[in-house]
């Protein structure tokens, strides 16, 4: 094969390897549906010519911007920056930037809603991260007019990628039903100054649920408001420390709100699990140092695996799944399970 002058293009490739261009760039970027045969051919071709992959070079020939818009609420908070982590390792691998973007309470949503028109002009994609949108924002986020994927929570008219939160909370409740506590408060509510979400409702179903079908009822004083951070956490197991009846076990729906359990109950002289067992949600950084116990979201894995979906059909695949549900595990540690937190 005798290299062409000058700098060697895909078009070089394509024809040194009798391939279209798209089949191409499809290879040499690691994509699905090319043939065993055809990538070694193409990636011997590239070799041969010393042929690098230019994603901007391929952007400005495409139209493409080679730049992923991510929408997400609470940056500077575990969860999201999370996501994002795990997202740009898979955008950045294939030559894309992040323009990111901040959306945490109505106000802002709908301050980005007025120039998602020309928001989605400077993108290829968007991940919409725990964007809780509906009626009239659903119609006018479909005039960023790129393809779009959401991230915790489906928004049906895109696909989406997300934990079934109701299933979760129904296995951390079963753990503590199963280590012969009868009597399970639940700390959860809102969090504070951000978009309306239906994840604490899903949550508590899944609390309510665990105990409908062990015959025990869902106590509504049980069920206190912790706000999702760590003083909600300390705040709403004192209120249910002083019922007349109180609990023996508590599932709170985050992992801070579950840190001040924690803290409220070593205050009170309580030894936890002996006399309180807790368990959490998410893994958050401080639960295992913590002994805590807790249901672990795939955090990074959410963002990953949306971002490798969005640049699918941004090459023009149609998802094999629209709805992708990844699994939250249950991990016990000390705060339920013997031994000592103290």
């Amino acid at each position: 094969m005798t290299p062409p002058t000058g700098r060697p293009t895909i078009e070089d490739v394509a024809a040194a390897s009798s391939v279209s261009v798209a089949t191409v760039s499809r290879a040499l970027r690691g994509l699905p549906n090319v043939a065993s045969a055809t990538r070694a051919r193409v990636a011997a071709a590239a070799a041969a010519l010393n042929y690098e992959v230019d994603p901007r070079a391929s952007g400005l020939a495409t139209g493409k911007t080679m730049t992923i818009g991510l929408v997400a609420p609470l940056f500077g908070l575990w969860y999201a920056d999370r996501v994002v982590v795990g997202a740009e390792g898979v955008v950045a691998r294939e030559g894309y930037d992040l323009l990111v973007t901040s959306v945490r309470d109505v106000d802002s949503l709908d301050a980005f809603l007025e120039r998602a028109r020309s928001f989605g002009r400077r993108i290829d994609g968007a991940l919409l991260i725990d964007l809780f949108a509906g009626g009239d924002q659903l119609d006018r986020l479909g005039e960023l007019g790129v393809p779009a994927v959401s991230v915790g929570e489906d928004l049906g008219r895109w696909p989406s990628v997300s934990v079934d939160n109701e299933l979760a909370a129904a296995t951390a409740t079963r753990h503590l039903l199963d280590t012969g506590h009868t009597r399970i408060g639940l700390i959860g509510g809102v969090q504070h100054n951000t978009l309306s979400s239906p994840v604490p409702e899903r949550r508590r179903r899944g609390w309510e649920a665990a105990l409908t079908d062990a015959g025990l009822p869902a106590d509504p004083e049980l069920a206190v408001n912790g706000g999702f951070v760590v003083e909600g956490g300390a705040t709403g197991l004192s209120t249910l420390l002083e019922l007349d009846d109180p609990p023996t076990a508590v599932f709170c729906m985050s992992d801070r709100m579950a840190l001040g359990a924690l803290n409220e109950a070593r205050r009170r002289g309580l030894h936890v699990p002996r006399d309180l067992s807790i368990i959490g949600f998410d893994d958050d950084d401080i639960a295992e140092s913590l002994g805590l116990s807790t249901m672990r979201q795939p955090v990074a894995s959410l963002g990953a695996t949306a971002a490798e979906l969005l640049l699918g059909m941004i090459a023009g695949e149609e998802p094999a799944q629209r709805s992708v549900t990844l699994p939250v595990d249950l991990v016990v540690r000390a705060s339920s399970a013997g031994g000592s937190v103290d």
